[in-house]
């Protein structure tokens, strides 16, 4: 099968009408107006919330009844309590700048730098979600494993720190990699901010100048198993380090390639997502499974978390398939598909010398790519703090 027909594959059959979906239409997938599925206790029993407005104990199965604004809930128990609570409220639409009365909840759309306002129907699916300066919080993320995750986050949070930016790295995966390919094991790990509530300051290591990592182990299991016995148990890992990260420009977190709980937490805490995808076919035909992951967290999670980029790893000029794989991506998401990063075996061989690619081999294709990428993702940071940081 062509590798542009790769998208087509859905991993039960081949369906040559169904075409891959692009940012434009993963944008618009969180308008879909599908009541979420209730919250439910470790008894199996639906999750009852206290109405805001009223009081009223009642069981959310509406969008607009529980949605996250400035990282707590909003919880109302019918549209006249919500149109109670928006009614003061005089705002100015996002897309076409109408002066209007928010009166229903798909107009409001809360996210961690404020809210945006849209006041119909057409300008919610018009509407994309805004950066406003306010990119911190990066998830570098695939289900599929051996696309260059772990060489993605470390590179990139090296890069960023080099540029003078104060950068903390997440080893968010319990194969602990990132610790590995800087050669460093901390004392506390991503387990004891989870589970035992422990300071970031105190669990993180300075492996480099404006460098931090908090690492992961084989504990981050049992870390999973604490998670799901929470009421939110997607926001625990939000709830612990938000307000801790303040002072950092950016955060990078290396997610494990699967779909677990632990992820959720991580594409939750995010404020955009970073997908490495190899050139070739297997990887090309699981970016479909990223897709969906994404689009079920804005929906059912209710997180508004932005597709940064699709970033083409192990690109290599003398092989069709990658020339091919690279088309597709960048037919199939244009600016989202940012430059490739080339096959380099120094590449490889930095974590064996627990180094970064700009510390073993400065002047490789790997460090010219990676920098590359680092300062697309300056240009995406918050200008403010960039400017401070220059």
């Amino acid at each position: 099968m062509p590798v542009s027909n790769l998208v087509r594959h859905t991993g039960e059959v081949t369906t040559p009408t169904q075409s891959l979906p692009s940012p434009a239409t993963l944008g618009a997938t969180h308008i879909q107006h599908r009541a979420p599925q209730p919250t439910t206790k470790p008894s199996g029993r639906p999750q009852r919330e206290t109405c805001d407005v009223c009081g009223t104990d009642f069981v959310p199965r509406l969008r607009y009844q529980m949605r996250e604004e400035n990282g707590h809930f909003v919880r109302v128990c019918s549209l006249a309590c919500q149109s109670q609570k928006m009614a003061r409220t005089t705002a100015t639409c996002s897309v076409c700048k109408t002066d209007f009365t928010p009166q229903l909840a798909f107009q409001v759309v809360a996210h961690d730098s404020g809210r945006e306002y849209l006041c119909s129907l057409d300008c919610r699916s018009q509407w994309r979600p805004s950066r406003n300066g306010a990119l911190r919080r990066i998830a570098v993320f695939n289900h599929k494993g051996g696309t260059g995750k772990t060489t993605t986050s470390v590179n990139l949070a090296a890069a960023m720190a080099e540029s003078g930016a104060r950068v903390l790295l997440v080893d968010a995966d319990g194969q602990g990699n990132v610790g590995a390919s800087l050669g460093i094991r901390g004392e506390r790990s991503l387990y004891d901010v989870l589970v035992h509530g422990a300071k970031l300051e105190d669990c993180v290591v300075t492996v480099r100048q404006n460098l931090d990592v908090l690492t992961s182990n084989a504990t981050l299991a049992a870390a999973e198993l604490h998670l799901a016995q929470k009421t939110q148990r997607a926001r625990v890992l939000k709830e612990r380090l938000a307000s801790q990260t303040e002072d950092y420009d950016l955060v990078v977190l290396d997610c494990a390639p699967a779909l677990s709980l632990m992820n959720q937490n991580a594409l939750t805490f995010a404020q955009g997502v970073l997908v490495p995808v190899a050139c070739d076919y297997l990887s090309l035909v699981g970016v479909r499974q990223v897709l969906s992951t994404i689009a079920e967290v804005k929906r059912t999670l209710r997180h508004e978390v932005e597709l940064l980029g699709v970033l083409p790893t192990f690109y290599d000029v003398r092989n069709k398939i990658s020339k091919d794989a690279l088309e597709t991506l960048q037919k199939s998401f244009k600016e989202k598909c940012l430059p490739p990063v080339r096959v380099n075996v120094r590449l490889r061989e930095a974590p064996r010398s627990r180094q970064t690619i700009f510390e073993l081999a400065p002047d490789s294709n790997g460090a010219k790519d990676y920098l590359k990428l680092g300062e697309l993702i300056r240009e995406a940071l918050d200008p403010k703090r960039m400017q401070e940081v220059a």
